[in-house]
């Protein structure tokens, strides 16, 4: 068998030969060939505070993540800082992120899952209250290094939890990990909701420290309790790289569609904020709701889409590619984009804002543990370090496409305008999914070939021998019965 098919296309196969002989047990083989097994009606304990602890983990992360959207790029053009250079602070958020995944998903095993989230959300909490401080930097280049400084050891602690997090998740959850996902991502996204309106709310209401110091002291807070809630995961070290996993085709176009989603987030964080005060004449607190609409859907939708991910696992890549298209028409039409003359609206921009929300949904969800089945199709041992590898992949490409999209983004809207920068964003997104989308035809088209030829020489072979008997049939070792 052709090596790219990998061994769980040789179990799919013997599976389908076996539906001749197996009657009405056929589809209960082929889920247990699949390795799909019913998630139990009753979460154990050790489930139900592991759920707990990470549905504190990614509330806690990314309110504190949002936080800067509706005020700090205002705030610090007040200060003389350029677009580019706001753009080159949210992006080096996103480039020590990046690292830092791809050392923590490597040595996992070795810091300890519960230690490296904890301490995370430790580092994390401490840099969100000194970042509130840094108005007290009335000159432009100190400001900025601050700025520089305080995000770039942010990012290591938000990356120290969210890597932990998500490799906990799988290692918990093997049979469900899109469903379970898909309901903390309700988390998730209830703190993309409350992080850029309470944030510019307080900003109004209370100045540039207040946000910053009480959502830290919030998220410091949860430090005792993960410590006390999160139970400890014994594992093994194994010799698995990041690049062996991520130099197969499947895997590095999912990586492609990864970076388009973080690039277009880390795109709306730095330049969205200027452009609805400028071209709409919204406040502060206004802009913290408009981003409602890209959290709200992706919120609402997450659990429903990590249900039928993990019901259905033959549509799951294909709900990668329908949300990949859906947020590049999105960005196109954010604008929307001068190629279209279409005049710039408010109902627009926010109805744009929801797809692109429930796109990232469409996407995200799904994407993660289609990147865990193709390892372990792919040799890779099944197990927390394995889990930590693609987590930390997973991180590496959010962290390069945030760190990507801030950066070109402003770069473009300062030379160009935030609508062509948008139409590029989207322009990107259109040609990961459609090189996805095109791998996954031709993948399959390929595997129906090889089933109708070995099926015509499974056909052809009696006639080079006797008749099968009763007395002919033989049990393979991966328990099929074959003539």
């Amino acid at each position: 068998m052709d090596e790219e098919y990998g061994p769980g296309f040789d179990r799919r196969f013997t599976a389908s030969l076996n539906i001749q002989h197996a009657g009405t047990d056929t589809d209960r083989d082929l889920d247990a060939v699949e390795g799909s097994t019913a998630p139990s009606q009753r979460m154990s304990r050790h489930q139900v505070l592991t759920l707990i602890s990470m549905a504190s983990v990614n509330f806690c992360s990314m309110i504190c993540y949002s936080i800067l959207g509706p005020f700090f790029p205002n705030e610090a053009e007040k200060k003389g800082v350029s677009q580019t250079v706001i753009g080159l602070i949210f992006g080096c958020y996103a480039l020590c992120n990046l690292v830092a995944s791809l050392i923590l998903g490597k040595y996992i095993v070795q810091i300890g899952p519960k230690f490296m989230l904890t301490s995370g959300l430790f580092v994390s909490s401490v840099c969100t209250i000194l970042f509130g401080l840094l108005d007290r930097c009335h000159r432009t280049t100190p400001f900025i290094i601050m700025c520089f400084l305080i995000r770039s050891i942010d990012a290591i602690g938000f990356s120290a939890a969210m890597t932990s997090s998500f490799a906990v998740i799988a290692k918990v959850f093997p049979s469900n990990i899109a469903t379970v996902m898909g309901s903390l991502e309700v988390f998730t996204g209830l703190g993309l909701i409350m992080g850029p309106p309470m944030g510019g709310l307080l900003y109004q209401s209370f100045g540039y420290e207040v946000p910053f110091m009480a959502l830290g002291c919030f998220v410091l807070l949860m430090v005792p309790f993960n410590m006390c809630i999160l139970p400890h995961l014994e594992a093994t070290p194994a010799n698995d790289s990041f690049v062996r996993l991520f130099i197969h085709p499947k895997v590095l176009l999912l990586c492609f569609v990864i970076f388009t989603l973080s690039s277009g987030l880390g795109f709306i964080d730095a330049t969205l904020a200027i452009f609805a005060v400028a071209k709409f004449n919204l406040s502060a607190g206004y802009v913290g709701l408009l981003l409602l609409g890209v959290s709200l859907p992706y919120c609402l939708s997450s659990p429903l889409l990590g249900v039928v991910s993990d019901k259905f696992p033959s549509v799951r890549k294909w709900l990668v590619v329908l949300g990949g298209l859906g947020t590049a028409v999105g960005f196109c039409l954010l604008g929307p984009t001068p190629i279209l003359h279409i005049p710039r609206q408010l109902w627009l921009f926010v109805f744009m804002l929801t797809i692109i929300g429930f796109s990232l949904g469409l996407t995200g969800i799904p994407i993660f543990p289609e990147i865990i089945n193709c390892a372990y199709e792919n040799g890779f041992e099944e197990g927390l370090s394995t889990l930590g590898l693609v987590s930390g992949l997973f991180g590496a490409v959010w962290s390069t496409g945030t760190f990507f999209g801030p950066t070109f983004g402003g770069f473009v809207t300062q030379r160009l305008s935030f609508e062509w920068a948008s139409s590029i964003e989207g322009g990107i997104g259109f040609v990961a999914s459609f090189l996805l989308g095109a791998y996954f035809f031709f993948e399959g088209t390929r595997k129906k070939r090889a089933l109708r030829v070995t099926g015509i020489t499974c056909e052809r072979d009696p006639l080079l021998g006797h008749a099968p008997k009763d007395s002919d049939t033989v049990t393979t070792m991966n328990g099929y019965h074959h003539f």
